[in-house]
């Protein structure tokens, strides 16, 4: 069966398999995010916290997916709950290291702008700060998602859900018909899965982003 065949064969399991791939780094991103910014928020402006931010979550990128995984199956047990905390873990660096450096990098006298015209430390932070910080954080969102796009078919070790199932049951089946195909299958629809992500960021940025930020 040639590859164009078995996709014909498999295109409604394969469009499930990516709509859960989807979805699955979808909402641990949106946790990552919030979680990633939240640090951000409050270690920023002390030096010694934002480096340690920075380097426990570095630390957590150094684990291995597989073996992050593997140890959070005995704690958590197979499908969703181990597959939805190794991708937020991993989610983190970038989203919390961009955020730190866009907040340091907002100009001092807008902030002191700010605290002239009587705005409060949270209402300066969030209509001041963050929208400033906003470029290089969502830049961090994108790197992040890309990541997680491919870790995420790693999941399918531990029962998690989307197309890296499709990759593993080819490799455990290398020699047989189609393994080839099911391998080739999962790969491409991550790679077309991650393009749609960071076509629908760099949307994102055009709506959320002034021109004067962008220029």
């Amino acid at each position: 069966m040639s590859f164009w065949e078995y996709l014909g064969s498999r295109r409604a399991q394969l469009f499930a398999d990516g709509l859960q791939h989807a979805s699955a780094v979808f909402q641990c991103m949106i946790a990552a995010a919030l979680l990633g910014v939240l640090i951000a928020v409050l270690t920023y402006r002390t030096e010694w916290a934002g480096n340690l931010a920075i380097a426990s979550t570095s630390t957590l990128l150094t684990i291995p997916s597989l073996a992050l995984i593997g140890l959070l199956i005995p704690i958590m047990g197979l499908g969703v709950p181990p597959t939805v905390t190794a991708l937020i873990l991993y989610g983190l660096l970038p989203v919390v290291r961009n955020g730190i450096v866009g907040l340091r990098g907002v100009d001092p006298q807008l902030i002191d702008a700010a605290d002239g015209i009587g705005m409060s430390r949270m209402k300066r932070l969030l209509r001041v700060e963050l929208p400033l910080a906003w470029p290089p954080i969502l830049t961090g969102i994108r790197i992040s998602t890309q990541m997680l796009m491919g870790i995420a078919a790693i999941a399918a070790f531990a029962s998690g859900p989307g197309l890296g199932n499709e990759i593993f049951r080819g490799i455990s089946g290398l020699g047989s018909a189609n393994a080839l195909n099911r391998v080739l299958a999962g790969t491409l629809g991550i790679i077309v899965l991650a393009l749609l992500f960071d076509a629908a960021y760099v949307l994102l940025g055009r709506l959320t982003i002034s021109r004067g930020i962008r220029a």
